[in-house]
Parts: structure tokens; sequence; C-alpha cells
């Protein structure tokens, strides 16, 4: 079966479900798009993997990230491979230090926040768009008003302008994401000291 890449698209607050999210993954080739309703906490765990954001101690995702790196194994792709009974089913395609490849079978929302740290590529097939896939002009997804984060590599919160700053502390304070709010209000802070 043909693997079908997916990017982030980005977040919003769930409609239907007022105390979730709704991750977006789109398929670039036909502007198909993937939502995917997860927890606040895993949304929180994709945010801060996207948004780079430093949490001094290492988070879940983050132990097992390193925790697969120790053992000089890497994260190649996620694949999200089935949908039953409107869960969607995730694996984790992994590589261990003798070039041995291996499956680990994971929640959607979790094999997305790993990807997000691995950098790796996120896939899906075509009988799940077919089941849960809607085009893009027909998304009613994102709240009015509230725009999707793109997906892009994670930069580093020091690197950012103090408008991209103020930003991502709306962003972490209309979540009430208050500990990564403290990070970035921290770094606003040194920047205008300087």
């Amino acid at each position: 079966m043909e693997k079908i890449p997916l990017r982030i698209l980005g977040q919003a607050r769930s409609d239907s479900a007022p105390e979730h999210y709704i991750v977006i993954l789109e398929d670039g080739r036909d502007a198909r798009r993937l939502p995917i309703i997860i927890g606040p906490f895993e949304a929180q765990a994709i945010a801060i993997g996207l948004e780079g954001i430093d949490t001094g101690r290492p988070m879940t995702h983050d132990l097992l990230k390193n925790t697969i790196s120790a053992f000089h194994g890497k994260l190649e792709e996620v694949v999200i491979d089935s949908i039953d009974s409107g869960v969607f089913h995730a694996k984790l395609e992994c590589i261990d230090a003798a070039q041995q490849t291996f499956t680990i079978d994971a929640r959607s929302s979790d094999a997305i926040a790993m990807a997000v740290r691995f950098g790796c590529p996120i896939y899906t097939y075509q009988n799940v768009l077919d089941e849960a896939g809607i085009d893009a002009e027909d998304t009613e997804i994102i709240e009015e008003g509230e725009e999707a984060e793109p997906s892009a590599p994670p930069k580093p919160l020091k690197e950012r302008s103090p408008q991209e700053l103020k930003g991502l502390l709306d962003k972490a304070l209309e979540r009430e994401d208050y500990e990564s709010a403290a990070k970035i209000r921290d770094v606003l802070q040194q920047k205008g000291s300087n």
C-alpha cells in the first residue's frame, strides 16, 4: 500500500468536544485534511515540540526520544495506519543501533508528538483518508478568528523576535499552558533588558 505524506497544518480547539483539541494533518497532494481529536495534554506536547519550547526538564515524549537516542536508535517515520470506531491507530517505525527495524504501536497523538521531536515524516494510507479525510475547501474546523499554527522546524525561543514571543505567549495563556507562558515571559524580559 502506498504511503501518503502528511504535514501538520495546525491545532485548534474542538467545537464538538470543548475539553479537546484537533490536530489537523494535510495531504499536500490533493489538499485533503485529516482532523484528529486529541486531549489537551497531547496537544500541549505537540505544541511544545513545534514551538521549540525548552521545558527545563524532559517531558514524557522527550524522555522517550532521549531513551531511543541513548541506545543509538532513531525514529524513521510515523504511520497513521488505521481507524477503528473513530479511533486512529499509529505505528512508530524505528531503527536500532544494529540497523534492525522495529515497529511500536502508538496512539496517533503520541506518534505525532514523537515525529515532531525527531523531525521525521508522518504518513497515512488512502483508506484512512477515504474514511476520515475532508476536503480543504470544506474545512470549518478552525474556530473563526483562530489560525492554525504552521508546521515548521522548531525555532528556539531566544532566536524569536519580541512580536513572535508575544504571539506565543498569548497562545500559551489562551490554552492555559502557564509553564510554557512563564518560560516565554522570561525570554521576553531578557530581550527587553538587552
